[in-house]
């Protein structure tokens, strides 16, 4: 039988992808331009159409299929548009679905990851949550214009920790419970990096791999929202909600570590001086 990744193009999907394929399974990768997976992953994996408004796609991306990797895309903000595709996996006989959802999102009722993870235990699909913390890549990727414009790392998220985790960290273990599916139902791991940094600790961190002088700049809430509405020309929606992320940061949300990752893969976490030094190319001007 075979695994399906949605989302398999984002930052997360693609490292699942690769693992199971490493792990010898058979993989099949699902999204909504099927021609785009093919060239990521040429004649690796099975590329099939999946549309979350489409109801017509789900059977024929369900065919053959025994293990589920379930990602929200962020265009879909309420928790009902994946509701349809759920409940097309609960007349499949699946024996996990891992859904990738949030650090502390089981006390946490406002993100749709918490309603999304409630239906799916709802309906008595064999699950495994992923909860990861703030990802490596958000430095690397929405916010590294900043340090490479203007040597700073502009987020409103004060003197708050966050325990940073490598996307292909996430993926490993995501792998890892798809591989093993009868060990990780009913289950539900937070999976962080093995240390929590402040901002001005990862701007030294920065500064030290790309031998410039990065700092934090620190902006509060209205002032990063304009610049990254007016300056940046970002959706207003979308920085609402980062504005809204880093709020919760500020209330120590993100700075809690687990051994978590350690246990299911038995390797250490990626550190972000590695993670920094392996995307350098991310942070130079």
């Amino acid at each position: 039988m075979k695994v399906l990744i949605t989302g398999a193009s984002g930052n997360v999907g693609k490292y699942v992808a690769q693992e199971l394929l490493k792990m010898g399974e058979d993989v099949v990768v699902a999204g909504t331009d099927p021609k785009k997976l093919n060239k990521l992953f040429g004649d690796e994996v099975k590329s099939v159409e999946l549309d979350f408004t489409n109801h017509e796609t789900f059977d024929s991306a369900l065919s053959g299929i025994d293990r589920v990797f379930l990602m929200r895309p962020p265009h879909l903000g309420k928790p009902e548009d994946l509701y349809p595709f759920i409940d097309a996996v609960k007349k499949k006989p699946i024996k996990l679905l891992s859904f990738l959802s949030l650090m502390g999102v089981e006390k946490n009722t406002i993100p749709p990851h918490h309603k999304i993870e409630k239906y799916i235990e709802a309906l008595d699909i064999p699950f495994s949550h992923i909860r990861p913390g703030f990802f490596m890549q958000n430095v690397s990727g929405i916010h590294s214009i900043e340090i490479k414009e203007n040597d700073t790392i502009f987020v409103p998220a004060g003197r708050s920790k966050t325990s940073f985790i490598d996307a292909s960290d996430i993926g490993l273990a995501i792998a890892t419970v798809l591989h093993e599916p009868e060990q990780h139902k009913k289950s539900a791991y937070t999976i962080t990096g093995s240390v929590a940094l402040d901002y001005y600790q990862v701007a030294e961190i920065i500064s030290e791999v790309t031998g410039r002088k990065i700092t934090y700049a620190k902006p509060g809430y209205l002032r990063y929202r304009n610049h990254y509405i007016n300056h940046r020309g970002l959706d207003k929606g979308y920085v609402n909600v980062t504005v809204a992320l880093y709020f919760m940061t500020r209330m120590g949300t993100a700075e809690a570590t687990t051994d978590e990752f350690f246990k299911l893969t038995g390797k250490k976490p990626k550190t972000f001086e590695e993670f920094a030094r392996e995307n350098i190319e991310a942070f130079m001007n």
